[in-house]
């Protein structure tokens, strides 16, 4: 746990800091004074604060963000001040309408900017991984939950509708994005149609989204804990486990559920090895495991991107991110699907990035929050950018501002609503990691 809210500590700031040097550098450009740039909120007190020129720059102490404070403009602060006074050359008010909205709209941009050079670095770095749909031997592994929703042991999805799934790791997310009517199954070499219902959909995002299908696979030995049962009982990479207890079992989520069901006893195992079968006894932990991490028995392929084919790939899976951004807000709304019930704060947050320290997967996450941030920076509340951005529009538009008690009455609003919602989903995933 400590690794990912590392992760998530250095990507958040290395995202927020990058944001507010958007709105930083094109107010700078057009000579608007900030006074503030700041790497997370400072209500009463900052961590560290140093002032170089015209602008203090600092760590707060609460992590829910960053700002730059502009002067004449109606922001997190709340500072007001600056209305009783005559409009001056440097504050944001006094400029015209197309520098502020650049202004505004600059954090946005960086987001988005950062999360094609991410993607493309990746793809040019480490390529991207796949798993052929045909390359799944064995089917998945269906428990009591997708059973009942008509999916069962073995089935291989091969699409859904009328199109084809040609990566197994695209199958959640475009079944969750797409909505399509049917899931077409190869059930012992028939086509079987599965209707994606609603229920079909909520209960996808209730047990893990893009975790949800599970691949049905040989217990194959990788590697073992020092000290475990496997270890003591001589377990050796490269064995199969093919039984326990007497019964026949060849495949690993069948085998785990019955080392579960047998917390802290000492069981009989049949193990494969060199084309023969042993019989070894394993001590299952009190906590239901033997110690044992499995292989994984499927072939994988990578498609390379050279340097030049790398950054226009990259635009295009920024781009696929963004969409399905917009999609999975629309599964946030939808009463049937309940994707509120999912959404989660910084706190939950960490649990997208891997128990140990990976780059690769330190990067992508990193580029998907980057393009969630600016997707939603541009939501027209009042309170994030995209509440600036509406109003602005709206002075381009009718030809006027709207009145400084409205904008300030507005971010009020916003930020209570914002603050309220932050604390709410903090303090539920709070609870949700202290307790279980």
């Amino acid at each position: 746990m400590s690794i990912q809210y590392l992760q998530l500590f250095l990507s958040l700031s290395f995202l927020v800091i990058l944001h507010e040097l958007g709105h930083f550098i094109p107010a700078k450009l057009f000579k608007v004074r900030v006074d503030k740039f700041y790497l997370f909120f400072d209500p009463f007190f900052s961590v560290v604060k140093k002032k170089i020129g015209e602008t203090e720059y600092g760590i707060g102490w609460l992590p829910l963000g960053g700002y730059v404070k502009l002067s004449g403009m109606i922001d997190e602060s709340m500072d007001t001040e600056y209305q009783k006074q005559e409009p001056q050359e440097w504050e944001l008010r006094s400029k015209p309408a197309w520098q502020r909205l650049i202004i505004m709209m600059g954090g946005i941009i960086v987001n988005i900017i950062v999360a094609v050079i991410l993607y493309g670095a990746i793809l040019f770095t480490w390529g991207e991984k796949s798993l052929p749909i045909e390359n799944i031997k064995y089917g998945i592994a269906s428990d009591s939950v997708n059973a009942k929703l008509g999916l069962q042991d073995g089935d291989k999805i091969i699409g859904y509708d009328d199109k084809d799934f040609h990566d197994f790791f695209n199958v959640p997310i475009v079944l969750l994005m797409e909505q399509p009517n049917e899931l077409r199954i190869d059930r012992n070499g028939k086509e079987v149609r599965v209707p994606v219902t609603k229920t079909f959909l909520k209960t996808m995002v209730q047990n893990g989204g893009k975790n949800y299908f599970r691949l049905r696979m040989p217990f194959v030995v990788d590697s073992l804990v020092e000290g475990s049962g496997a270890k003591k009982a001589n377990l050796q990479k490269g064995d199969k486990i093919v039984g326990v207890n007497g019964d026949s079992l060849f495949f690993y989520h069948e085998i785990v559920k019955v080392i579960k069901a047998n917390k802290g006893k000492t069981l009989p195992f049949s193990i494969l090895r060199n084309g023969e079968v042993l019989k070894q006894p394993v001590a299952i932990s009190p906590e239901g495991r033997i110690g044992v991490y499995a292989g994984m028995d499927v072939k994988f392929a990578t498609t390379t991107y050279g340097f030049f084919e790398s950054f226009p790939a990259g635009i295009a899976k920024a781009f696929q991110s963004l969409v399905y951004n917009v999609k999975q807000f629309k599964l946030i709304f939808d009463p049937e699907i309940e994707g509120y019930k999912q959404v989660q704060s910084v706190v939950g947050m960490a649990k997208a990035f891997p128990t140990f320290w990976n780059w690769q997967a330190f990067w992508s996450i990193t580029a998907f929050i980057s393009i969630a941030l600016a997707f939603m920076n541009f939501l027209p509340i009042p309170g994030l950018d995209g509440g600036h951005v509406m109003f602005i529009m709206y002075e381009m538009i009718a030809g006027r501002k709207p009145s400084e008690k409205f904008m300030e009455t507005a971010m009020k609003v916003g930020m209570l609503i914002l603050m309220t919602l932050m604390i709410f989903l903090m303090g539920r995933d709070t609870l949700a990691l202290i307790f279980g």
